[in-house]
C-alpha cells in the first residue's frame, strides 16, 4: 500500500499520468496548473501541484510557480475527501476546503479534471487512506 501523501504516493501519480494515453488525448490544448496543499499532515505540511501541458500531465511535489487554481485543507479534510466519507463539494460548503484562484478554469476544463481521476483511480486502489472495509 501506498501512503497517502508520501513522496512514493506522488511519484505513482505522476506515473500514472504520465504513461496514460487517453488523458494525454483528453488534454491536448489544455494549460492548466492546480495546486494542493495540506496542512499538519504526520510528515508535516505537504505541498504538490498538478500541471496540464497541452496533452502533457505532471505530479510535482512542492509549490507550482504560477497556479491557476489551488485548493487547502487540513490533513483530517484531505484524508476524509480522499477516503470517501465526505466530498470535496461539501468540505468546500463548510468551509474545510478553501479555493484560491480561477475556477471557471477548473469548470471550463471538466473533461481534463474527469480525465484525470479516471487515471488516478488506480493509484487510490493502492492506497491507505484509512478507509474502512466495513
Amino acid at each position: 500500500m501506498l501512503a497517502f501523501l508520501s513522496p512514493d504516493w506522488l511519484a505513482a501519480l505522476d506515473a500514472a499520468a504520465q504513461a496514460d494515453p487517453a488523458l494525454a488525448a483528453a488534454t491536448q490544448g489544455v494549460t492548466l496548473v492546480v495546486e494542493q496543499q495540506i496542512s499538519d499532515a504526520p510528515s508535516g505540511d505537504v505541498c504538490f501541484h498538478v500541471t496540464f501541458d497541452n496533452g502533457r500531465v505532471t505530479v510535482t511535489p512542492g509549490p507550482a510557480t504560477t497556479t491557476s487554481v489551488s485548493f487547502s485543507q487540513d490533513y483530517p479534510t484531505a484524508m476524509a475527501i480522499a477516503n470517501g466519507s465526505e466530498s470535496a463539494q461539501r468540505a468546500f460548503m463548510t468551509g474545510k476546503l478553501r479555493v484560491g484562484g480561477d475556477l471557471r478554469t477548473l469548470l471550463d476544463h471538466q473533461a481534463a479534471m474527469t480525465a484525470l481521476n479516471d487515471v488516478f483511480a488506480t493509484v487510490r486502489a493502492q492506497t491507505d487512506t484509512g478507509a474502512s472495509d466495513a
